[in-house]
Protein backbone atom coordinates (compact mmCIF):
# COMPACT_ATOMS: atom_id res chain seq x y z
CA UNK A 1 0.00 0.00 0.00
CA UNK A 2 1.44 3.37 -0.99
CA UNK A 3 0.81 6.73 0.61
CA UNK A 4 -0.40 9.16 -2.03
CA UNK A 5 1.52 12.36 -2.56
CA UNK A 6 -1.24 13.44 -4.93
CA UNK A 7 0.30 11.87 -8.00
CA UNK A 8 -0.94 9.22 -10.40
CA UNK A 9 -0.39 5.62 -9.43
CA UNK A 10 -0.04 2.67 -11.77
CA UNK A 11 -2.67 -0.04 -12.09
CA UNK A 12 -2.76 -2.39 -9.13
CA UNK A 13 -3.82 -5.94 -8.46
CA UNK A 14 -6.91 -6.44 -6.35
CA UNK A 15 -7.08 -9.56 -4.18
CA UNK A 16 -10.09 -11.86 -4.23
CA UNK A 17 -11.14 -14.77 -2.11
CA UNK A 18 -14.19 -16.87 -1.52
CA UNK A 19 -13.72 -16.21 2.18
CA UNK A 20 -12.40 -13.14 3.94
CA UNK A 21 -9.79 -15.12 5.83
CA UNK A 22 -8.41 -17.27 3.01
CA UNK A 23 -5.81 -16.81 0.29
CA UNK A 24 -6.75 -14.58 -2.62
CA UNK A 25 -6.34 -14.81 -6.36
CA UNK A 26 -5.51 -11.58 -8.23
CA UNK A 27 -8.07 -9.66 -10.26
CA UNK A 28 -6.73 -6.83 -12.41
CA UNK A 29 -7.94 -3.26 -11.94
CA UNK A 30 -7.07 -1.02 -14.87
CA UNK A 31 -7.58 2.56 -13.75
CA UNK A 32 -5.22 4.63 -11.64
CA UNK A 33 -6.38 6.92 -8.83
CA UNK A 34 -7.08 10.53 -9.73
CA UNK A 35 -5.00 13.32 -8.33
CA UNK A 36 -6.66 14.59 -5.17
CA UNK A 37 -6.75 17.84 -3.28
CA UNK A 38 -3.85 18.83 -1.06
CA UNK A 39 -5.55 17.92 2.20
CA UNK A 40 -4.22 19.21 5.51
CA UNK A 41 -6.24 16.99 7.89
CA UNK A 42 -6.50 13.80 5.84
CA UNK A 43 -3.92 11.23 4.73
CA UNK A 44 -4.83 9.14 1.69
CA UNK A 45 -3.48 5.78 0.59
CA UNK A 46 -4.70 3.81 -2.42
CA UNK A 47 -4.35 0.07 -2.80
CA UNK A 48 -6.06 -2.02 -5.49
CA UNK A 49 -9.33 -0.13 -5.67
CA UNK A 50 -9.48 0.77 -1.97
CA UNK A 51 -8.95 4.31 -0.66
CA UNK A 52 -7.75 4.34 2.95
CA UNK A 53 -8.41 7.75 4.47
CA UNK A 54 -6.85 8.57 7.86
CA UNK A 55 -8.15 11.62 9.73
CA UNK A 56 -5.21 13.49 11.28
CA UNK A 57 -6.49 16.68 12.91
CA UNK A 58 -5.01 16.70 16.43
CA UNK A 59 -5.57 16.82 19.27
CA UNK A 60 -9.09 15.33 19.03
CA UNK A 61 -10.12 15.34 15.34
CA UNK A 62 -12.68 18.05 16.10
CA UNK A 63 -15.26 18.33 13.32
CA UNK A 64 -14.64 22.05 12.89
CA UNK A 65 -14.84 24.14 9.72
CA UNK A 66 -11.45 22.96 8.50
CA UNK A 67 -12.11 19.23 8.85
CA UNK A 68 -15.70 19.58 7.63
CA UNK A 69 -14.56 21.32 4.44
CA UNK A 70 -11.95 18.63 3.80
CA UNK A 71 -14.41 15.77 4.35
CA UNK A 72 -16.81 17.46 1.95
CA UNK A 73 -14.07 17.80 -0.66
CA UNK A 74 -12.96 14.23 -0.02
CA UNK A 75 -16.46 12.96 -0.77
CA UNK A 76 -16.55 14.92 -4.01
CA UNK A 77 -13.10 13.70 -5.07
CA UNK A 78 -13.69 10.03 -4.28
CA UNK A 79 -17.17 10.05 -5.80
CA UNK A 80 -15.61 11.10 -9.13
CA UNK A 81 -12.63 8.72 -8.94
CA UNK A 82 -13.48 5.66 -11.04
CA UNK A 83 -10.44 3.78 -9.74
CA UNK A 84 -11.92 3.66 -6.22
CA UNK A 85 -14.55 1.07 -5.35
CA UNK A 86 -14.24 1.03 -1.55
CA UNK A 87 -13.47 3.83 0.92
CA UNK A 88 -12.19 3.09 4.44
CA UNK A 89 -12.39 6.04 6.82
CA UNK A 90 -10.22 5.73 9.94
CA UNK A 91 -8.23 7.89 12.34
CA UNK A 92 -4.52 8.53 12.74
CA UNK A 93 -5.15 9.46 16.40
CA UNK A 94 -5.41 6.53 18.85
CA UNK A 95 -8.05 8.02 21.18
CA UNK A 96 -10.39 9.78 18.76
CA UNK A 97 -12.12 8.91 15.48
CA UNK A 98 -13.91 12.28 15.41
CA UNK A 99 -14.67 13.96 18.73
CA UNK A 100 -17.81 15.86 17.67
CA UNK A 101 -18.80 19.02 15.79
CA UNK A 102 -17.18 22.24 16.91
CA UNK A 103 -19.28 24.01 19.54
CA UNK A 104 -17.86 27.37 18.51
CA UNK A 105 -20.19 27.32 15.53
CA UNK A 106 -23.18 27.45 17.88
CA UNK A 107 -22.26 30.88 19.18
CA UNK A 108 -21.77 32.17 15.65
CA UNK A 109 -25.10 30.81 14.40
CA UNK A 110 -28.03 33.08 13.58
CA UNK A 111 -30.71 33.40 16.25
CA UNK A 112 -33.31 33.72 13.50
CA UNK A 113 -34.52 30.41 12.06
CA UNK A 114 -35.70 30.47 8.46
CA UNK A 115 -38.94 28.77 7.53
CA UNK A 116 -37.18 27.56 4.36
CA UNK A 117 -35.71 24.20 5.22
CA UNK A 118 -32.20 23.27 4.16
CA UNK A 119 -29.69 20.55 4.87
CA UNK A 120 -26.97 20.91 7.49
CA UNK A 121 -23.37 20.64 6.27
CA UNK A 122 -22.65 17.46 8.25
CA UNK A 123 -25.81 15.90 6.79
CA UNK A 124 -24.58 16.71 3.28
CA UNK A 125 -21.17 15.18 3.99
CA UNK A 126 -22.79 12.02 5.32
CA UNK A 127 -25.26 11.75 2.46
CA UNK A 128 -22.50 11.97 -0.12
CA UNK A 129 -20.75 9.00 1.49
CA UNK A 130 -24.06 7.12 1.67
CA UNK A 131 -25.08 7.88 -1.90
CA UNK A 132 -21.80 7.55 -3.77
CA UNK A 133 -21.60 4.42 -5.94
CA UNK A 134 -18.78 3.04 -3.78
CA UNK A 135 -18.77 1.08 -0.55
CA UNK A 136 -17.89 3.24 2.44
CA UNK A 137 -16.57 1.69 5.67
CA UNK A 138 -15.83 3.35 9.01
CA UNK A 139 -13.11 1.76 11.14
CA UNK A 140 -13.39 3.05 14.70
CA UNK A 141 -10.63 2.65 17.28
CA UNK A 142 -11.37 5.66 19.49
CA UNK A 143 -14.17 8.05 20.41
CA UNK A 144 -16.90 8.78 17.87
CA UNK A 145 -19.35 11.17 19.47
CA UNK A 146 -21.79 13.76 18.12
CA UNK A 147 -20.88 14.63 14.54
CA UNK A 148 -18.21 11.92 14.58
CA UNK A 149 -20.81 9.30 15.39
CA UNK A 150 -23.03 10.75 12.66
CA UNK A 151 -20.31 10.49 10.02
CA UNK A 152 -19.79 6.85 11.04
CA UNK A 153 -23.56 6.18 10.91
CA UNK A 154 -23.70 7.56 7.35
CA UNK A 155 -21.11 5.08 6.11
CA UNK A 156 -22.32 1.81 4.59
CA UNK A 157 -20.62 -0.29 7.27
CA UNK A 158 -18.95 0.36 10.60
CA UNK A 159 -16.53 -1.86 12.50
CA UNK A 160 -15.08 -1.01 15.91
CA UNK A 161 -12.34 -2.10 18.31
CA UNK A 162 -13.39 -3.77 21.55
CA UNK A 163 -12.10 -1.91 24.59
CA UNK A 164 -11.17 1.17 22.57
CA UNK A 165 -14.09 2.45 20.49
CA UNK A 166 -16.76 4.62 22.13
CA UNK A 167 -19.94 5.95 20.57
CA UNK A 168 -22.35 8.62 21.76
CA UNK A 169 -24.68 11.51 20.96
CA UNK A 170 -24.20 14.06 23.79
CA UNK A 171 -25.91 17.02 22.09
CA UNK A 172 -29.11 17.15 24.16
CA UNK A 173 -27.05 17.50 27.36
CA UNK A 174 -25.90 20.94 26.20
CA UNK A 175 -29.31 21.94 24.82
CA UNK A 176 -28.78 20.95 21.20
CA UNK A 177 -30.61 18.64 18.82
CA UNK A 178 -28.23 16.47 16.75
CA UNK A 179 -28.03 17.92 13.25
CA UNK A 180 -25.84 15.48 11.36
CA UNK A 181 -28.26 12.64 10.69
CA UNK A 182 -28.37 10.59 13.89
CA UNK A 183 -32.06 11.29 14.64
CA UNK A 184 -32.90 9.68 11.30
CA UNK A 185 -30.29 6.95 10.98
CA UNK A 186 -30.37 5.58 14.53
CA UNK A 187 -34.11 4.70 14.59
CA UNK A 188 -33.68 2.87 11.28
CA UNK A 189 -30.73 0.90 12.67
CA UNK A 190 -31.62 0.22 16.29
CA UNK A 191 -35.31 1.07 16.64
CA UNK A 192 -37.14 4.04 18.15
CA UNK A 193 -36.76 3.15 21.82
CA UNK A 194 -33.03 2.50 21.73
CA UNK A 195 -32.49 5.55 19.50
CA UNK A 196 -34.19 7.74 22.08
CA UNK A 197 -32.11 6.10 24.82
CA UNK A 198 -28.94 7.08 22.94
CA UNK A 199 -30.12 10.57 21.94
CA UNK A 200 -31.70 11.58 25.25
CA UNK A 201 -29.54 9.61 27.69
CA UNK A 202 -26.34 11.13 26.27
CA UNK A 203 -24.31 8.21 27.64
CA UNK A 204 -21.32 6.58 25.99
CA UNK A 205 -21.75 3.17 24.35
CA UNK A 206 -18.94 0.65 24.22
CA UNK A 207 -18.19 -1.17 20.98
CA UNK A 208 -19.78 -4.32 22.42
CA UNK A 209 -23.04 -2.57 23.34
CA UNK A 210 -23.08 -0.71 20.02
CA UNK A 211 -22.84 -4.06 18.23
CA UNK A 212 -25.61 -5.57 20.36
CA UNK A 213 -27.89 -2.61 19.63
CA UNK A 214 -27.16 -2.67 15.88
CA UNK A 215 -25.42 0.72 15.98
CA UNK A 216 -22.41 -0.86 14.19
CA UNK A 217 -21.78 -3.99 12.14
CA UNK A 218 -19.31 -5.72 14.45
CA UNK A 219 -17.13 -5.18 17.49
CA UNK A 220 -13.81 -6.94 16.98
CA UNK A 221 -10.71 -7.45 19.13
CA UNK A 222 -8.44 -4.44 18.62
CA UNK A 223 -5.61 -6.55 17.21
CA UNK A 224 -7.92 -8.14 14.62
CA UNK A 225 -9.83 -5.06 13.44
CA UNK A 226 -7.44 -3.70 10.83
CA UNK A 227 -6.82 -7.04 9.12
CA UNK A 228 -10.54 -7.81 9.02
CA UNK A 229 -11.46 -4.44 7.50
CA UNK A 230 -8.66 -4.56 4.96
CA UNK A 231 -9.58 -8.06 3.81
CA UNK A 232 -13.26 -7.17 3.51
CA UNK A 233 -12.48 -3.94 1.64
CA UNK A 234 -10.18 -5.69 -0.83
CA UNK A 235 -12.69 -8.49 -1.35
CA UNK A 236 -15.48 -6.05 -2.22
CA UNK A 237 -13.13 -3.98 -4.41
CA UNK A 238 -12.37 -7.08 -6.50
CA UNK A 239 -16.00 -7.29 -7.67
CA UNK A 240 -17.47 -5.46 -10.72
CA UNK A 241 -17.95 -1.76 -9.97
CA UNK A 242 -21.37 -1.60 -11.63
CA UNK A 243 -22.69 -4.49 -9.52
CA UNK A 244 -21.46 -2.81 -6.31
CA UNK A 245 -23.13 0.47 -7.29
CA UNK A 246 -26.45 -1.08 -8.36
CA UNK A 247 -26.71 -3.32 -5.29
CA UNK A 248 -26.10 -0.35 -3.00
CA UNK A 249 -28.63 1.77 -4.92
CA UNK A 250 -31.24 -0.98 -4.62
CA UNK A 251 -30.87 -1.02 -0.83
CA UNK A 252 -30.87 2.78 -0.51
CA UNK A 253 -33.72 3.50 -2.91
CA UNK A 254 -35.89 0.93 -1.21
CA UNK A 255 -35.31 0.91 2.54
CA UNK A 256 -33.95 4.45 2.84
CA UNK A 257 -35.91 6.37 0.22
CA UNK A 258 -37.50 8.74 2.74
CA UNK A 259 -34.33 9.70 4.61
CA UNK A 260 -33.83 13.04 2.80
CA UNK A 261 -37.18 14.35 4.07
CA UNK A 262 -36.29 13.19 7.58
CA UNK A 263 -32.95 15.00 7.42
CA UNK A 264 -34.70 18.26 6.55
CA UNK A 265 -36.93 17.84 9.60
CA UNK A 266 -33.88 17.15 11.75
CA UNK A 267 -32.03 20.19 10.40
CA UNK A 268 -34.94 22.49 11.20
CA UNK A 269 -35.34 21.18 14.77
CA UNK A 270 -31.59 21.47 15.25
CA UNK A 271 -31.65 25.09 14.04
CA UNK A 272 -34.42 25.87 16.52
CA UNK A 273 -32.37 24.42 19.38
CA UNK A 274 -29.31 26.44 18.39
CA UNK A 275 -31.35 29.66 18.53
CA UNK A 276 -32.30 29.04 22.17
CA UNK A 277 -30.72 31.33 24.77
CA UNK A 278 -30.53 28.35 27.12
CA UNK A 279 -28.47 26.45 24.56
CA UNK A 280 -26.18 29.42 23.89
CA UNK A 281 -25.44 29.78 27.62
CA UNK A 282 -25.01 26.04 28.11
CA UNK A 283 -22.56 25.70 25.21
CA UNK A 284 -20.45 28.56 26.62
CA UNK A 285 -20.45 26.84 30.00
CA UNK A 286 -19.41 23.53 28.44
CA UNK A 287 -16.49 25.18 26.67
CA UNK A 288 -15.34 26.76 29.93
CA UNK A 289 -15.69 23.40 31.71
CA UNK A 290 -13.36 21.54 29.34
CA UNK A 291 -15.25 20.80 26.13
CA UNK A 292 -13.03 20.49 23.05
CA UNK A 293 -9.89 19.89 25.13
CA UNK A 294 -8.08 16.56 24.96
CA UNK A 295 -8.55 15.71 28.63
CA UNK A 296 -12.13 16.96 28.71
CA UNK A 297 -13.18 14.93 25.70
CA UNK A 298 -11.71 11.63 26.90
CA UNK A 299 -14.53 10.96 29.37
CA UNK A 300 -16.74 14.04 28.85
CA UNK A 301 -16.98 14.52 32.61
CA UNK A 302 -17.70 18.19 32.06
CA UNK A 303 -21.31 17.30 31.18
CA UNK A 304 -21.96 16.36 34.80
CA UNK A 305 -20.66 19.75 35.96
CA UNK A 306 -23.04 21.86 33.89
CA UNK A 307 -25.60 23.92 35.76
CA UNK A 308 -28.98 22.23 36.35
CA UNK A 309 -31.67 23.39 33.94
CA UNK A 310 -35.04 24.67 35.11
Amino acid sequence: METVGYRDLKCGVAPYSGDISTCRAPVRLCSAPMQHSDYKCLRLEFDSGVAFVSIDHPPINLLDEVLSQELDQLGRDLEADNSVRVVVLQSALPDFFIAHSGLGRVGAASKMVSTTRSFRFTQTIGERFRNMPKVTIAKIEGRARGGGSEIALAMDMCFAAVGKAIFGQPEVAVGLVPGGGSTQRLPRLIGRGRALEVLLGCNDLSAELAERYGYINRALPADELTLFVEKLAHRIASFPAHAIAHAKAAVDNGAFRSIAEGLLVEAHESDLSVASEVTQARVKEALMAGAETYEGELEMDYLSRLSPTR
